[in-house]
Formats: C-alpha cells, structure tokens, sequence
C-alpha cells in the first residue's frame, strides 16, 4: 500500500496524463472506454482504506486535478465520493471551495489533446476560460456531493455549501466580518458574469434537492424550519450588513418593503391555529420560494410577493367555504382567480420545486374554486387557443443550457474532429436533402436569369465557337455566388425559424403538462364539485388531438398523463357531484353530444373516451335524487302491490336521470353501430352500458333484438347475436322484467335465433360463419335460461332445424382440409343438441379420436423411435405373495427348454389332467405360499413368472406346465369356473356364502378341512368390498380372484349355486384323497 507522499508522486506522472486523454478522446460509441474499471478500483481502494482519510483525500484530489484546459476529465457524479469518510469528505469540500475561490492551475495535470494544439489561439484558451471551466466544475460537482448525502450527521456540511453557493450567486464582499464567514473568502481571480449565472443555476437546483430529497430527514432542521426558511434568514443577515457585504443587482425601495412584509407574513403564519396549520405551511412553502426568486428576477418576484399576501390574507380571514365565491368589489377579481394566475405564472418555470408548491397550494385552495379560476386552467389546456397565444410562454431554460454547455461544446468539437469526420457524410446528405427540398421556384428563375444574363445557357442562334472571356467569367462567377449566398442565407432562417417553433412547442406541451397538475389535484381532492363535470370535454380535446400527432415524447407524455386522469381519477372515482341543481338538462344535453362524438370518431379508442365520459355523466345523473314524487313507489308497497321487477324502477323513479330523454340517445347510436360498416363503437362499450343500467338496457334490447335477422350484415347479425348473449343472463336485467315479459322476450329471441340456424349450412365467408357460431352461442345461452327458469316455450322447431343440418356440419368435420372453425362450431352444435335431448353418437367421437391419434405429431415421432434393449425394458412388478426363498429355488426339469405345443386331444387330456392334480393336492392358502401361484391366473407373459408357476406347481405334484402352451393354459382359465367351488380349490375363500343353509354348513366344513379360518355368513357386505378393491390392486400373490374379469367372477358365483350335486361329488373326492393320505 503506497503512503500519501507516494500517492501524489504517481499521480502527477505521464501514466495519469495519458489516462485522461483516453478519457477525453474516447466519448464516442464503438470505442474502447477504460474509465469504467478505472472507477471500480478507485471505489475499491477508497473502500478499503476507510481508516486512513488522509490517502482517500490525496487519491480524490489527485483524480480530480486532471484537467483538459482547466476541466477536470472526471464527470461532476462520480460516485466514489460515497466511500468517503467524514474527515476526508470534509477535506476534499474544503479543497473544492478553495480552489473556486483561488485556482491553482499549476496544480493542475493540465494536458490538450492534438486538434486543441493545431487550433491553439491565446486570445481563446487564456488562464481566464481555463478559470471559469474549473469553476463551473467545482460549484456543480459541491451540488452532486449534497445529493449523495443521506444521513443527518453532515447537517453542517450541506448548510456550507448551500450558504456558499447562495453567497457567491447574489451577493459580493465589501469588508470582511467575523460574523459572516463568506466575507473572508477572498478571489485570485475576479468572477465573472457567466460564473455566477452558473452558480445560482447551481444553487437552485440545491434547493430543488434539499426540499424533495431531504423533506424527511433533512428538511426539518434543529429549530424545526425548513432549508428555504433558514437560506431566507441568511439572505436578510447578509442584506441588514450593508457595510460589508452588498448585493449584485440591489434591492429598490419598493423590493426592500415587499422583503420585510414577508417576513412579517411569514411570522404570522406560524401563529396560526391548528385547523389552519397545513394551508399556512403551503403558504409559507410559496412566500418563501418566491421570496428566494426575489434574488433572481427582482421585478416580476415583487410584484408575485404582494398579490400572494392579498390572498392569504383573505383565505385566511374567510371562515366559510364557497365553491363559487364572489368578490366583495365589482372591480376586483377574487382572490382565488389571482393566485391561480400566480401559480400559472411560476409554472412557466422548469422547475420541479415549484411544481410541487404549485400542488401544495393549489389543494388548500381548490375547495373555493370559481368558473373562472377554473377557466383560466382550461384555456392554458385548450390546443385551439394555446396555438395563438404564446405570452405565457418564454423560451428561458434553453438560455440556461447554452450557458451551461457553451464551453463544452466548443470544447468538444476541437477535441473530436477527426471522431465528428467519422459521421460527416451522412449530415452531409441530410444537408443536400434538406438543400434540395428547400428550392422554390424562385430561386429557380432567378438563377435563370443569372445565367442568361451572363450567355451561360446556350440559345439556337447563338454561334458555336463563340465563348465568354475572362471579364464575363469573373462577374458571372460573382453573381452566382451572390445568388447562392443569399439562397443559403433563407435555407437557414427558414430552419431557424422551425427550430424555434419546435422548440416553443415543445416548452408549451412541458408547460400544460405541469399544469395539469391542478386538475389531477382538483379531481383528487374535490370530487364532488359541479365544476369537475366541466373538465370532460377539455381533457376529451387533448386526447383527440395526442392521438393524432403523438409523434414527440412531450406529446406522449402529455396523452398519457391526460388519459390517466380522465379514466382513473375521474370516470372511475368512487365519488362524484351529488349535487347536480338545475344542470339536468345541461347534462343531458352534454351526454347527447358526447355520445355522437363517440359515433362520429375515426379511431375506436378515442371513441371509447368519450362514450365513457357519457357513461359518467349517466352516473352522476343517476346518482342524484330528484324532488318530484318519490313517496308513490312506498305507497304500492304498502298496498302490496308491488313485485321483484319493480326494484330498479323504483330506484331510476327517485334519480334525476330521464329515460325518456336518453333513450333515444343511446337507440341511435346502437342503430349506428349494428348498420353502419365501419362503426368506431364497440361491443364493450354497449355490455358496459347494459351492466351499469339495467333499466336503459330493457329500453334498447328490442333494438338488439331486430338486428338478430333481417336485411343487414352477417357480422351486425353476429355482433347483435353476441351482445344478446353477453345481456340475458345479467341479474340486473332479469329484475326489471315481469314473468311474462320474459318469456315473451325469450320466446321472440328464440325465434329469430332459430330463423338465422336455417341457413347453418350455406356459410361461405367468414362473417357468415361468425354469424352461425354466434347465433348457436346465443342459442345455448336461450336453453339455459329455459330450463333454469323452467319456461314454458316450445323448443320442437329449433330441434328439428339442428337436426336438418346435423350431415352438412358432419361433413364440413371430415374433410380432410377442415374449414377454420368447424370443429368448433360442430362442438357447439352437439352441446345445443344435448340440451334439447339429442345425443351424440358414439362412433363419431372414436371416429375423432382416431383422427387425432393419427395426426398427431407426437404419436408419429413414437412410432419412428428405435427399440430398447432387453437390460433397458422395464420389468414388470412381482407379485405380492411371492418371497425371495421362491425366487431362489431352482426351476423343474426341462423347464428352461421349451417344447413345441401340443395339439389335438392331447392338448385337452394334458390340461384337464393338470387341472385336476392341482386341485388333489391343494392346501390351505393360509399354510402354503404354492396355492397361490395355482389361481386361476393368465399365463405368466416373462420367463421368471413362468418359471415361478411351473416350481409351484411341483411342488403341489402337479404335472409342469410347459411355458410354450399359452393355449392350454388359456383352455385352462376357461374350464375353471365350470369346476366350481370345492376344497381343492383356493378360490373358495372369496366365494360369497351360499344362499341355502346346507351350502353354507358345507362350505364351512371344508373351510375346517383346509386349515382355512372359517368364513362367517353373517358378512357378505365384507366380501363385496374384498370384491370392489380386488380390481385396484391388479395381479397379487394375496388376491388369485384379481386377475379374472368380474363378469366370470359372476359367473363362476352363479354356477356354484345352481349346482350343489356338483359341490357334493367334489367334497366326496376330497373326502377320499384326505383317507388315502393318511393310510400308512
């Protein structure tokens, strides 16, 4: 680790020079940029040397003095300030002040790059421009250290830089005090005008950081006083010392007067009452702001100064709240209207912090809004008049970034020629482009003229060996040059000119989009104003035309944010006018205009606004109880009178909104959208009206209704289909029918519904087939609302008309290149069927499945893939009942060499021979794990179940079964069920008990014989479930019954009990085999 005094000695070498002309040189993209890593390691080293502040200042200053003609290369965010300690953060402001105020350019790593050498010029790159470079550096790098800084500990840090900057902005020493620390700061080098522009641009933007980003942690100080109160404070201290410390642009009589009445203003406000406390700080919030500006613009911050101590004084003194206040003079416009102009004159400022005390205010002051206040935000907002007028506009910011990068630039284009060169041509082709769209005519003829002025264009009675001489060369040549130097001269004004009115454009859309603010906290705070409802057709006005030349991000920007307000803050707020008065008729007329609007747009989604701001309008006049006769619908209450239906016409006889009156409206513009051919209005847009008045939507379904059928466009029919579908089976809608009226309406739709299925069959282009789809849709929804509400309606036609067109849509199913859609629509078609009775038919469907399988993509590419070797198979599960000690035997004799079958009588002889061995010799299942394998069980599939079969079945002494008769032992499975239940046979324990009682004392006493436990006949409900689980546990050692079907399980059982002769005659043999054995 390098000590500090070898820190600065590898600092100042050539390795540092040459770094920061790779910097300088490589801002261009595609080139290689090292300055990344670079700041990764310094952030790595200044991290891990957190102990030691004096390196971590020696390393910042080091980094910090490299400069190209006195600007450090270092960008003023360079973020590697945050590893700082307190000390070195310290230390490292304190070389920043001091190097503004005495520039020390032989500390400096000062270098310049090749094309600055080939321009050098001494009256240009003197030490004076090095000077105001590193300034201006300086002063904004101190403004990006205080953003960075989160934590309340450097309080004093912040509260230097921000006096310092504000010091150097306004003010200039006289003679130094000790009360004021800025006076001892004295300058090597005197500031220059542009200096100070550059820091009280600096210094505002300060204040923007220091009452939004510190609002909670910072804002508040020690005394509980905002930033922008204590900087007011310090800026009277400095102006009461006017021995020492002096202004730059001095304070006339009446600016000095308007200071002091705010301050005294500003102490009034902090002895408000509590209820009055939040709109006194967002007062204070602006006194203070504009008494900062006071500095700035002396003139216009003065007379702002006045007029808002008129207003607070007069807001503060009102006690009650007037939405349309009127003023006490004729003459005088109230003061509400006044500060709105106040705060439309700050918001012409780009400026963020008086933004947000422009919202501050204007929500305390919102509730005593007038029409005219209200008006004079509509007319900032209204693109036919802002066009015209330009007077609140003033071109101010972009002064402030020349300002700003008017060295830089001029910087830059010295340093990057050769980079410029790269992308020459390509602006020298814009240029021609450009050259040749500019040429009028005029120029045209008079370079004409010119020419034949000068015989330059040759005539048909001019001699061919005559030629201009010298003299008429030159002055041709001069005219020429004169024409197009003037012709340059009007290509650049005319861009000019454009520049401008983009540039005032664009500064236009920012300002209405910051005015928009107010109206966001208008609708936000105050809801329920009447004059919310005169916002709709404004804001409709700047969506309308933002959608039409939204080709700029400001135009954007401003549709957005316009079309945000208008949905979520107003159409979709919970709250609104409840006080409508006597604007009924106005409304009504309002809500007719927007809805023909909405009919009359090009583009569905600007209609879509407007057909919603009639849908709020409808609300709000639904919303709104009227004074004519509400008491009559509780009178037929009272007489009993009244049904369920009468809910919703109860609730629109006690609203102010007019069916008579709207209706009509909304018939028309339903008309239009289900016969005009290209209608901007939508489906959703009529569902929504439907949804949210129920009560219209039974006025307007007839009109749905008549366009199901008739004379117009299939896809009308097919969106009249589609909104019938989406209408009926709403609840709001049903309350507002009686039972016969609803069924009367169903009927009629059923009807219509059933003449559009007639013609199923002939669809040829795709509206066509939209309409059949939707019309079944619809049908299936009619069949629902049918059986669910029980009607009474007669659904024969409709089953014969589907069954009509059942081999047509079949057929449209089958083929092979299937129309899109008719599996779909044939889906549909059979789920109408199914409700009315019909069934689909059984072959049909496997016949679909069997497509499928065969088009499947997937099943193809399984059949394509190779086989698995025998070690890769998958091996089947054991049986449950077998034990390794049966695994392990060894197989019989001649059983792994398989014989070829036998045939004939043998093959018969052999398999009732070894049936009925096995059955000689069985045992109780319970003692001998070898009865289990003797289960009437299909023939082992591997070898090692084979084998397995065939060792069980010696050691019961029985004859082996050869594992190649697959047949016999099929044969075999046949034969047993005819065999029947006797004691040989392991099946008998899960036979049901017999139906007579001499059955069942026989099978209980062979049970005994076996050594079986002893099946009680009392369970037969046991057995059946034994039954029911037989079939999930599949192919067990444990189960000989799961391996056979149930039906020959029932048969087997059937069989057992019609024939007890033959129970009889197998006990008989059991009886004699059992006195055989035990004979010695």
């Amino acid at each position: 680790m390098l000590s500090k005094e070898q820190l600065q000695l590898v600092m100042r070498g050539d390795t540092i020079r040459h770094y920061g002309e790779h910097v300088v040189t490589s801002k261009y993209p595609g080139q290689f940029k090292f300055a990344p890593e670079m700041n990764e390691y310094v952030g790595t080293f200044l991290e891990g040397c957190r102990d030691d502040p004096e390196r971590q200042l020696a390393v910042l200053v080091a980094y910090t003095s490299i400069t190209n003609q006195g600007l450090p290369v270092m960008p003023t965010y360079w973020r590697v300030a945050r590893f700082l300690s307190s000390p070195a953060l310290k230390g490292y402001v304190a070389w920043l002040r001091d190097m503004f105020l005495q520039p020390d350019l032989d500390s400096l790593v000062d270098f310049s790059t090749g094309n600055q050498k080939k321009a050098q010029d001494a009256s240009i790159h003197g030490p004076e421009r090095a000077v105001f470079r590193l300034r201006k550096w300086i002063i904004l790098r101190l403004v990006s250290i205080v953003n960075s800084l989160h934590l309340e500990k450097e309080e004093a840090l912040i509260e230097e830089v921000a006096r310092f900057c504000f010091f150097h902005s306004f003010f200039e020493t006289k003679k130094p005090t000790s009360q004021i620390p800025e006076t001892g700061q004295q300058f090597s080098f005197p500031v220059e005008t542009r200096a100070r522009s550059a820091v009280s641009i600096a210094f505002f933007s300060l204040l923007q950081t220091l009452s939004t980003q510190f609002k909670q942690a910072l804002e508040q100080t020690q005394d509980k006083q905002p930033w922008t109160y204590r900087l007011v404070q310090f800026a009277d201290m400095l102006l009461n010392h006017s021995r020492n410390v002096s202004p730059l642009a001095p304070f006339t009589t009446q600016q000095r007067q308007a200071w002091t009445r705010m301050l005294q203003t500003l102490k009034e406000l902090e002895g408000c009452s509590s209820e009055a406390k939040a709109k006194a700080t967002a007062f204070q919030h602006l006194l203070l702001l504009v008494g900062i500006h006071l500095f700035k613009n002396p003139t216009e911050s003065c007379e702002l100064l006045g007029d808002i101590q008129t207003c607070i004084q007069k807001s503060l003194g009102e006690k009650t709240r007037r939405t349309r206040s009127k003023a006490a003079k004729p003459q005088e416009p109230p003061w509400v209207e006044v500060l709105v102009e106040i705060l439309l004159a700050l918001l012409v400022q780009p400026s963020h912090l008086i933004r947000q005390v422009a919202r501050s205010v204007f929500s305390h002051v919102c509730a005593h809004l007038t029409p005219r206040a209200l008006q004079l935000i509509l007319d900032v907002l209204n693109p036919e008049q802002s066009e015209d007028e330009d007077d609140n506009v003033v071109v101010t910011d972009d002064s402030e970034k020349q300002l700003e990068n008017e060295e830089d630039k001029n910087s830059e284009s010295e340093d990057n020629k050769n980079s410029e060169s790269e992308y020459g041509s390509e602006e020298e082709e814009s240029d021609e482009e450009d050259r040749d769209r500019d040429v009028d005519p005029g120029f045209r003829e008079q370079l004409m003229a010119v020419l034949q002025a000068g015989k330059a264009l040759g005539g048909v009675d001019d001699d061919d060996d005559e030629e201009l001489g010298d003299e008429a060369m030159m002055a041709l040549d001069q005219n020429l040059a004169s024409l197009f130097a003037e012709q340059k001269l009007r290509i650049q004004a005319r861009r000019d000119e454009k520049n401008k009115l983009q540039k005032e454009k664009a500064l236009r859309r920012d300002f209405q989009i910051r005015v928009l603010d107010l109206i966001e906290v208008l609708v936000t705070k105050q809801p329920e104003n009447p004059l919310v409802l005169e916002l709709l057709e404004p804001l409709l006005n700047i969506i309308r035309r933002s959608m039409r030349t939204s080709s700029t991000k400001q135009e954007q920007d401003l549709l957005h944010k316009t079309a945000r307000i208008f949905t979520h803050h107003l159409c979709r707020s919970r709250r609104y006018c409840r006080d409508v008065g006597n604007c009924v008729g106005t409304l009504s007329t309002q809500v007719e205009r927007l809805v023909q609007q909405a009919a009359h747009q090009s583009d569905s989604s600007v209609a879509l606004y407007y057909f919603n701001a009639s849908l709020y309008l409808l609300r709000v006049l639904k919303g709104n109880t009227a004074d004519r006769s509400i008491h009559k619908p509780q009178k037929k209450e009272k007489a009993g009178t009244s049904t369920k239906p009468k809910g919703p016409e109860v609730a629109q006889a006690a609203s102010c909104l007019d069916l008579n009156l709207v209706t009509p409206i909304y018939s028309s513009a339903l008309s239009s959208f289900l016969t005009k051919r290209n209608s901007p209005l939508t489906v959703p847009m009529f569902l929504s009206l439907f949804s949210r008045h129920p009560m219209l939507c039974k006025s307007l379904l007839p009109v749905v209704v008549q366009h199901v059928t008739g004379q117009t466009r299939p896809r009308h029919q097919a969106q009249a289909c589609l909104l019938l579908q989406k209408t009926l089976p709403m609840r709001q809608l049903r309350l507002c029918f009686e039972d016969p009226e609803w069924e009367q309406l169903t009927g009629q739709i059923l009807a219509k519904v059933t003449e559009n299925l007639r013609a199923l069959g002939e669809a040829q282009t795709k509206s066509q087939q939209l309409k059949n789809r939707s019309s079944l849709e619809l049908l299936n929804t009619l069949l629902w609302i049918i059986n669910h509400e029980k009607l009474t309606l007669d659904l024969t036609v409709v089953r014969g008309v589907l069954q009509s067109q059942q081999q047509y849509l079949q057929h449209r199913v089958q083929q092979k290149e299937q129309v899109a859609g008719s599996s779909r629509l044939y889906n549909i078609y059979w789920h109408a069927m199914k409700v009315l009775g019909v069934q689909r038919p059984k072959s049909e469907k496997k016949e679909a499945k069997e497509v499928s399988a065969t088009q499947s993509p997937v099943s193809m590419k399984r059949k394509k893939k190779g086989f698995l070797p025998e070690t890769k198979k998958r091996k089947k599960r054991k049986s449950e009942g077998t034990t390794p000690e049966e695994e392990a035997k060894p197989a019989a004799t001649g059983g792994d060499q398989p014989q070829p079958p036998s045939t004939g009588k043998k093959r018969k002889r052999k398999k009732a021979k070894v049936a009925a061995q096995a059955q000689a010799e069985g045992t109780p299942a319970a003692k001998s794990p070898a009865t289990e394998s003797l289960s009437p069980e299909p023939p082992a599939k591997t070898p090692k179940l084979r084998k397995r079969n065939r060792k069980l079945s010696q050691v019961n002494g029985a004859t082996p079964v050869s594992p190649t008769e697959p047949v016999v032992e099929k044969q075999y499975q046949k034969e047993l069920p005819q065999k029947g239940v006797s004691g040989k046979s392991p099946q008998l324990a899960l036979q049901p008990p017999a139906k007579t009682p001499k059955l069942q004392k026989r099978n209980r006493k062979l049970s005994q014989m076996n050594g079986d436990t002893p099946v009680s006949p009392t369970e037969p409900a046991i057995e059946k479930q034994y039954q029911k689980e037989l079939p999930q546990k599949g192919v067990s050692g444990k189960s000989p019954q799961s391996a056979l079907p149930r039906k020959k399980a029932r048969l087997r059982l059937s069989l057992a009990n019609r024939s007890p002769s033959f129970l009889q005659s197998g006990a008989k043999k059991k009886k004699a085999q059992l006195r055989k054995a035990t004979k010695p």
